[in-house]
């Protein structure tokens, strides 16, 4: 005993003089002195770039994919949640319109679109500093213009999903007070989103030595949406024709090279999430949040699981024709379309084990192929679809499934996939030249220019005519609109032409929902997809078949334009014993 206080005393007198001692730093986390470097900064710029799939942020990676097929796709016309009826239920709530401030989903979508922020601020924070010596200036100044061109990305996201938000800036931002973020969402943040893609757009290069890092053309693209979503239709008009005129892209000549892993970075692409796998993150970085959407059958893409996220009935006969052209009326929110009073034959109700023939009679454009997987249809390379053996519960979710993040069993090997088959090194296309030329359809549209619209529309449409088809067997009719039929039939018509063929190219890409509030038809189109979609279908045959009757009585209000602030959020923004957020109206 008196040895071990004989030793404690002489520790005691060996560090006495010495406070240092007991001063001792994180392990395992970089501090501020080892990141004040070029490798530093370029470790944390790559730390902001990596949010950008959606993965990473303590969630679930579902909730903020990249993708945003949950907020963009099943609560719009385009797609149902799909699986069965007792899976993510939380999916139900968003996919029914019942919305409610504690669903995880949007708390999720939260923490990911303002983690992004926080990197992004960290980055010029630090490059900013003078503690940074081996950078010259250019160096900095490209690094800055990099980190606000994501975090008005992020901003965007969060913008776009509850409008009333706030924008958090470098200035703001102080990471050891957590007290400094918590500002009121009272302002309208679309200047500082503007401001910080305007920034990027005058200090980005034209091109990047490294693929999947920002550039000029993306800024302005990304500039230009921002604009459009604004109807600042003169001002993206400008930017959109630089972007055409002078980045270099051209459209591929095959629809769906865009969505193959063998398309990345193609010429058509502006601005691409890089995915990857095999390297150390056990497949987190290939499109993990995702993993869900593939089909149920381990002789199906993906290997088995889980089956969400599968196309309606109504997107599928959106992708009917009519001498070559879709079934619109002229009315800008759809309400005279006549594509879905009769629904395209398919194999609803029909189980595997019962002969079923492809009904050849309805022609279609070429991209629902590529879009969805329907029975009977070659998919890919695997053969054609079997029917229900590929669904997990086809009487509750419907018989498709989606296609455009699928691979080619030829391309299934450890290049492009994980240990788990649903992560796949296929980028997603976040900004395409076809955005840019359907963009610019949409502002002459806006700006009376009818004939000009109907060129860039034209420019989409012969690119799926002459474009590769999946299956010969079916009867494929897609053309240009004859000259002058837009002036011909009016501005109205014209805009729902347009709108029609954004929803024909990016279909399933996660936009629609979001494109539907801007266009200011949420409310309608989506009434109407939800009683219809309630209904039993009708195939010309006259064969009848049930949809999905849950979407019976479900109602689409004003107030579902925005989602609902996360209810932890706003507990958490409380600053002096009141919140510093407030909700959104009627929630």
């Amino acid at each position: 005993m008196k040895k071990i206080i004989s030793l404690l005393v002489l520790v005691g007198l060996s560090f006495s003089c010495s406070e240092s001692f007991f001063d001792l730093k994180p392990q395992g986390r970089a501090s501020l002195e080892q990141l004040s470097n070029k490798n530093g900064v370029g470790a944390l710029l790559i730390g902001a770039y990596s949010l950008m799939d959606g993965v990473g942020a303590g969630n679930t990676g579902r909730q903020s994919t990249i993708s945003n097929y949950v907020f963009g796709g099943i609560s719009s016309d385009d797609a149902v949640k799909g699986t069965d009826a007792g899976d993510q239920p939380e999916q139900s709530f968003i996919e029914q319109y019942n919305w409610l401030s504690d669903n995880t989903y949007f708390l999720g979508k939260w923490w990911h679109s303002y983690d992004g922020v926080a990197r992004c601020n960290e980055v010029i924070q630090i490059v900013s500093s003078a503690a940074v010596k081996d950078m010259t200036e250019a160096e900095k100044t490209q690094v800055i213009a990099e980190a606000r061109f994501l975090r008005a990305h992020y901003h965007f996201e969060a913008k776009k999903m509850w409008n009333k938000v706030p924008f958090i800036d470098e200035k703001v931002y102080v990471a050891s007070d957590p007290n400094s973020t918590k500002v009121p969402n009272t302002e309208d943040i679309w200047p500082k989103i503007e401001a910080d893609f305007d920034f990027a757009a005058k200090n980005l290069p034209a091109v990047q030595a490294q693929k999947g890092r920002a550039t000029q053309w993306a800024a302005k693209s990304y500039l230009a949406k921002t604009m459009i979503f604004q109807k600042k239709w003169a001002a993206a008009k400008t930017l959109l024709e630089d972007v055409l005129k002078n980045s270099g892209k051209k459209l591929v000549a095959n629809y769906h090279d865009n969505y193959r892993t063998t398309g990345n970075n193609n010429s058509e692409s502006i601005f691409e999430v890089q995915f990857s796998v095999n390297d150390g993150t056990n497949g987190n970085n290939g499109n993990a949040g995702d993993n869900l959407n593939w089909p149920y059958s381990a002789t199906a893409p993906g290997r088995g699981c889980c089956g969400f996220y599968q196309p309606s009935h109504n997107l599928v006969n959106a992708f009917k024709t009519e001498n070559g052209l879709p079934m619109i009326g002229a009315a800008a929110d759809g309400t005279l379309d006549t594509y879905n009073k009769v629904d395209l034959p398919n194999d609803q109700g029909i189980v595997a084990s019962t002969a079923f023939t492809l009904d050849k009679s309805v022609p279609v454009d070429p991209r629902l192929d590529w879009t969805v997987g329907r029975r009977g249809v070659n998919f890919l390379d695997w053969g054609p679809m079997p029917g229900s053996t590929w669904i997990r519960d086809q009487a509750y979710a419907g018989p498709f499934t989606g296609k455009k993040w699928m691979y080619y069993v030829s391309e299934e090997n450890s290049t492009t996939h994980s240990t788990s088959k649903r992560n796949v090194n296929n980028n997603f296309r976040l900004l395409k030249l076809s955005h840019v030329i359907l963009w610019l359809a949409e502002c002459e549209v806006e700006l009376g220019n009818l004939a000009a619209a109907e060129g860039y529309v034209n420019q989409i449409r012969l690119r799926a005519k002459t474009g590769s088809v999946q299956d010969a067997s079916v009867t494929y009719q897609v053309d240009a609109y004859p000259a002058g039929t837009f002036a011909a039939k009016g501005a109205d018509y014209a805009r729902n032409a347009v709108r029609m063929e954004q929803r024909l190219e990016f279909a399933m890409e996660g936009h629609r929902f979001f494109d539907l509030v801007r266009w200011g038809i949420a409310e309608k189109v989506l009434n109407k997809y939800a009683a219809e979609e309630a209904v039993p279908g009708t195939e010309p045959s006259g064969r009848k078949f049930n949809k999905r009757g849950y979407m019976a009585g479900k109602v689409f209000t004003s107030k579902n334009n925005y989602f609902p602030i996360p209810q932890d959020e706003i507990l958490n923004s409380q600053k002096d014993g009141k919140p510093t957020l407030t909700q959104n109206p009627n929630y």
